[in-house]
């Protein structure tokens, strides 16, 4: 008894060792909580741009359009959004005893970067031919996209976040007077629910523990 108990904890062993190996088991979740943060911040700002239905706004010593100036802002909280993830999810990496850079982050990394490449690209075009109705959906959509087929290398609540994600972005583009709402519950309440989650579930737990 006492070997069959020992080889299936071998077994368990090389199993979580292969999984280590080709999935990014250090996401934070705090980043994730952050980062809801961010895009509810953002997105009040939008709503207070638009709600006073001006052609221009000043910025610094100038003015620009009320639309530059929503790209600008949406820019900026996408940089340090990203620096958010990148530092906080550094730092656990590291306190987990993970190298950063592995099979499992390059997987994850490049199954991330072709959906959000591709519907950053169309996102673009269609700001440029002014179709501005069609920019929170699209941005959604992909992004729920991109977590979907990243999933498979990391935890699996990304998959479910992903599918919200996806299933919220059809809905804006169903009801597109209510884009921003539904973008800010996208990117923000829901970061911050899935946040949460992975906060108590994995982020002060050891780098043995079962994803």
């Amino acid at each position: 008894m006492e070997q069959k108990e020992q080889f299936a904890n071998e077994i368990k062993a090389i199993r979580q060792m292969m999984e280590q190996s080709s999935r990014f088991l250090s996401l934070s979740g705090l980043s994730g909580i952050l980062i809801g943060i961010y895009a509810l911040a953002g997105a009040y700002f939008a709503g207070q741009v638009i709600e006073n239905k001006t052609a221009s706004v000043n910025l610094f010593t100038g003015k620009v359009s009320s639309v530059s100036f929503i790209i600008m802002f949406a820019i900026a909280v996408l940089v340090i959004s990203l620096a958010t993830v990148f530092l906080l999810t550094y730092r656990k990496t590291k306190r987990d005893g993970y190298k950063i850079w592995g099979k499992g982050t390059r997987l994850l990394i490049v199954n991330l970067a072709v959906p959000l490449a591709a519907g950053g690209l169309l996102t673009g075009i269609f700001v440029a031919r002014e179709l501005y109705g069609i920019v929170a959906p699209l941005l959604l959509v992909f992004y729920g996209l991109a977590l979907v087929n990243a999933s498979k290398f990391t935890r699996q609540e990304i998959y479910f976040m992903g599918l919200c994600q996806v299933a919220t972005g059809l809905v804006a583009a169903v009801l597109p007077q209510f884009a921003l709402p539904l973008w800010a519950f996208g990117f923000g309440i829901v970061h911050i629910v899935y946040g949460t989650i992975m906060h108590f579930r994995y982020d002060n737990n050891s780098k043995t523990k079962k994803p």
